[in-house]
């Protein structure tokens, strides 16, 4: 009897290629670490309510009631709820057939696409149409499903920026497509050149690619840089002129620790810069309750947003949508209450202000602690993170721990962050997972563990850091950019 369908030698060659460092071979030893009874920090993925942060009152008390409509019946609900979240979990349950247990459209629930729409046309100042918001379980669906529809086969290529999130490495080798990497310079903060851009798309049809889209990611993951609009702008000229589809990741665009470059979105830009570009490149928008000050990864809610996407193609997106159904609908509301959270004179609203400003005031410190303190390490660089949740620290491997990794089968980057974790019980993710410049290493963290831990955090990887580079220098050169 030959080998069964499930068997590994005859499963699809594309679900084997696909790679996701974040949940890697260094998570999988940190959770072995974990069971023997080590502590491990698992700054591997941002993921801010398992590092300690708090979720925000208003959003779980409407949630709470949306759950659990009988309380809503409760004579001493006022006790407990306040009469704003009250008001919110009727106006919710409303908008749905049957509450929180009941499948919705498969686009999402009107009434919260609506909420969407009206966000965006308060972000960006031009009108939204609800219509064209698909709500999805998390970000991450909404590119797989969006992906999904323009990779037609392994001729077909998307634009990445490298370093990149390996959600998008990963799903164009599911979908068996071509990724097309464009390098971000570091030496820049992980600037982008449209001249790398089209170096990429000529050397990508060189090969017999057709390059059909291209991904941004901004503000940056791993490498936390935010887009200015003379940057987004050069790249919507250049989707424009290359008849690309432009994917625009925004998922951290609450996420922003300095002042001179806020977030833009590449929606807002391209309506400012009027016709032809604004009613011609094609743009899908991403966003999710993930990140920012909400950082509800477990509640897996998201939305894209579809700009001159013709009707025809948005039937058949819904169609591929319908197949799943139903986005997860306490979820739904969640997204509603990120894009229409309480307003001045609501009872609610000072609470809400003071706790979602309190999580970004921490933030940016805790990226000013984090890049500082990597910068005092021995052959550590790191550029400040500028915005999302992570450093990305250039490594300047000495050339005999190079010599140990690979004579022990690893990417030295993967060498040095497993002995970092067998060290401290840091868990990261190695720069290798992201794609990085040949022979340049990197390692990726979180910046989320709690403002109080993080100087002891950075003490513990200086001491490992140093310690590792005098037992491994050789005060020749070293891997640098």
């Amino acid at each position: 009897m030959g080998p069964k369908a499930l068997d590994y030698e005859s499963l699809n060659e594309n679900v084997k290629k696909v790679q996701y460092a974040v949940r890697g071979e260094l998570y999988l030893r940190a959770s072995e670490l974990q069971k023997e009874g080590k502590k491990i920090i698992f700054t591997n993925v941002g993921n801010p309510h398992a590092l300690g942060q708090k979720p925000l009152s208003f959003p779980r008390q409407v949630v709470a009631l949306c759950q659990a409509p009988f309380l809503l019946d409760d004579p001493n609900v006022g006790m407990l709820f306040p009469v704003d979240a009250i008001a919110r979990a009727k106006h919710y349950l409303t908008l749905t057939t049957g509450g929180l247990g009941a499948y919705s459209d498969s686009r999402g629930i009107p009434g919260i696409r609506k909420e969407v729409a009206e966000f965006i046309g308060r972000r960006d100042g031009y009108p939204s149409d609800p219509e064209l918001i698909f709500l999805t379980d998390g970000a991450s669906k909404g590119v797989m499903q969006i992906l999904n529809c323009i990779i037609r086969g392994e001729g077909d290529g998307v634009l990445v920026p490298v370093p990149q999130y390996p959600l998008y490495s990963a799903t164009i080798s599911l979908f068996g497509g071509s990724l097309v990497p464009y390098y971000l310079e570091e030496s820049a903060n992980w600037g982008l050149d449209v001249n790398d851009l089209r170096q990429a798309v000529v050397q990508a049809r060189s090969n017999g690619i057709t390059v059909r889209a291209m991904v941004i990611i901004n503000p940056g993951n791993p490498t936390g840089q935010c887009l200015s609009e003379a940057n987004l702008r050069e790249i919507l000229r250049f989707c424009f002129h290359e008849n690309l589809v432009l994917l625009g990741d925004e998922v951290y665009q609450q996420n922003i620790y300095q002042d001179e470059r806020p977030f833009i979105s590449a929606r807002k830009v391209l309506m400012e810069m009027g016709p032809p570009l604004s009613n011609e490149v094609q743009l899908v928008s991403f966003h999710t309750v993930s990140k920012g000050y909400w950082g509800e990864c477990g509640q897996r809610g998201g939305y894209f947003e579809m700009t001159n996407i013709p009707p025809k193609t948005v039937d058949e997106i819904y169609k591929i949508a319908s197949i799943s159904l139903s986005p997860n609908v306490p979820a739904q509301i969640f997204m509603g209450l990120m894009v229409n959270p309480p307003k001045p004179g609501d009872i609610s609203y000072d609470q809400f202000v003071r706790e979602s400003k309190g999580i970004l005031e921490s933030l940016r410190k805790r990226a000013r602690i984090m890049t500082d303190g990597f910068n005092s390490c021995r052959n550590v660089v790191c550029n400040f993170t500028e915005g999302a949740m992570y450093s990305f620290p250039q490594i300047r491997l000495p050339p005999k721990a190079i010599e140990v990794a690979k004579k022990a089968g690893k990417v030295p980057d993967v060498f040095y962050c497993l002995k970092l974790l067998e060290a401290t019980g840091i868990s990261t993710v190695p720069g290798s997972g992201f794609g990085q410049k040949e022979g340049v290493f990197h390692l990726r963290t979180t910046i989320l563990p709690a403002e109080e831990d993080m100087p002891a955090i950075m003490d513990s990887f200086k001491k490992f850091n140093d310690e590792f580079m005098e037992q491994y220098e050789d005060y020749r050169s070293y891997s640098r950019m």
